[in-house]
């Protein structure tokens, strides 16, 4: 991988952050939405001459967990925006967080995710898949029209993970018009963000694949 500036990779990573801005929004937001609409039948519960108080403990429970997972989430955001490049995780789960992040927004533009990553031995670095894959798949989106299947696929090697994502072009709706909240991302920017994260990049036709060292022992 050609060494890339510095500013370069923190330009394309601005980009990604820019891009990424509406899926972070609706991930804070959507454990917050049904607390108010818990409170509201909690508050009638409790004006009852006779207050049903199991239904009203089973509200708070839920308002409880429903705070919690938001903020688990707002924790989550931070760390995409300051990454910790000690943290691992499994191939997979990063995959399913990665795709759990977009499938929403891509939907909206036409393109349907289908993630086949199955469980991997060992662990990559977390800030550097979370990056690469969702400045992948949005890169991908930028160049091909909708509609279209981004496939997801993973095989563990000796001494990284080789993570691969293919469009598929397939027979929905052709009316999607979505435009990008921001500039598209070029291959450049990938480049870039690739060489900061220590993470090999290659395209062949439809296909670009990531090539992910371990940081952990596999089977660890």
């Amino acid at each position: 991988m050609p060494a890339v500036p510095t500013h370069a990779a923190e330009a394309a990573r601005y980009a990604l952050l820019r891009r990424l801005a509406p899926s972070f929004r609706h991930h804070l937001v959507v454990n917050l939405q049904p607390i108010g609409m818990i409170y509201e039948v909690m508050d009638r519960r409790l004006r009852a001459a006779v207050p049903d108080l199991a239904h009203v403990q089973d509200s708070a429970n839920k308002i409880n967990g429903f705070a919690k997972a938001a903020l688990n989430s707002c924790v989550d955001v931070v760390g995409w925006l300051a990454p910790d490049d000690a943290v691992t995780v499994p191939v997979h789960e990063a995959v399913r967080e990665c795709a759990a992040l977009l499938a929403t927004s891509l939907s909206f533009r036409g393109y349907a995710l289908r993630n086949e990553v199955h469980e991997l031995p060992g662990a990559v670095s977390r800030p550097g898949i979370r990056t690469l894959l969702t400045a992948v798949l949005l890169h991908c989106t930028d160049r091909l029209p909708a509609p279209a299947d981004l496939v997801i696929t993973a095989t563990a090697e000796a001494d990284a993970a080789r993570l691969r994502v293919e469009v598929r072009g397939n027979d929905g709706d052709n009316n999607f018009r979505g435009e990008a909240n921001y500039r598209k991302l070029e291959w450049e920017d990938l480049e870039a963000l690739a060489a900061a994260d220590g993470v090999q990049l290659a395209r062949e036709g439809q296909r670009i694949e990531l090539r992910l060292p371990w940081v952990a022992p596999q089977g660890g």
